[in-house]
């Protein structure tokens, strides 16, 4: 007879506590520090396998059931930002008490929010070299690189519906960032003037692609508030890299045609 499943043994509660481990002596605000970030990455696990599944709905043409994924995206999303209140809590000088225990570590190196940029559309070849031959990064992002992206899937979507996707753009070079098309934004307002159903598709892209914007927007200030202008952790620029991230959207043909409708 098998053993009855607990709560602990199904979530492997013992495995789990075990996992925060300073390298130290552990100060204050360095649990917190840590729990923060371990639970980011279990949120951006969460987001990759929803983002996946939202795919894989478009290609099945379940406009429904990829709506309400988009939704639960979002929501995490916010959980996401709200987190960064809790990291501000902390104080510059509580924060330099562990600082130097991280060393060359930085957020810089999480793989996974790599391959959410990757899965959204903005890939970068050197995000993929940072990370050793044979490593599970590696692996991962040697995949994302070479995938196809949510709006690939969107247009192949919309396609399927009817509507005349650019083949440039349903054939184009998915390694690449997405760039803004005339045709794209031609297809999409007439999406948005004509077709409730798929605009409203369309408007939980740009929701996504706010809510990536304004992660970004607040984890700079916290990064900001926090350090300062001072290098990052790794020798990364620290917040000076994170603000050229702002400000660039994922999507930009659902952003042009905001002026034209």
């Amino acid at each position: 007879m098998s053993e009855a499943v607990s709560y602990g043994k199904y979530l492997k509660i013992e495995e789990l506590l075990s996992l925060q481990q300073p390298r130290d002596k552990v100060e204050h605000d360095e649990m917190l520090f840590i729990v923060i970030h371990q639970v980011y990455e279990l949120w951006f696990k969460v987001v990759i396998h929803e983002v996946d599944y939202c795919c894989r709905l478009l290609a099945a043409s379940d406009a429904p059931r990829a709506l309400h994924t988009l939704k639960r995206v979002l929501t995490i999303l916010k959980v996401l930002v709200a987190q960064l209140d809790i990291l501000e809590t902390m104080t510059p000088t509580e924060f330099l008490t562990f600082r130097e225990r991280l060393d060359s570590a930085s957020g810089f190196q999480s793989d996974q929010f790599r391959a959410l940029e990757f899965a959204l559309g903005k890939k970068s070849r050197a995000s993929v070299d940072r990370f050793g031959e044979g490593t599970r990064a590696r692996t991962s992002l040697e995949a994302r690189w070479e995938g196809a992206t949510l709006w690939d899937a969107a247009m192949r979507y919309l396609a399927g519906e009817g509507y005349a996707v650019p083949e440039q753009t349903l054939g184009r070079d998915v390694t690449q960032n997405i760039e803004a098309s005339g045709e794209v934004q031609a297809m999409l307002m007439e999406v948005y003037r004509n077709d409730p159903r798929n605009a409203e598709l369309c408007e939980r892209l740009v929701d996504l692609d706010e809510g990536i914007q304004e992660w970004r927007y607040r984890h700079v200030k916290m990064v900001e508030r926090t350090i300062g202008m001072k290098q990052g952790t790794g020798g990364s620029a620290g917040s000076a890299y994170l603000r050229t991230t702002l400000n660039a959207p994922l999507f930009p043909d659902l952003w042009e045609i905001r002026s034209r409708l």
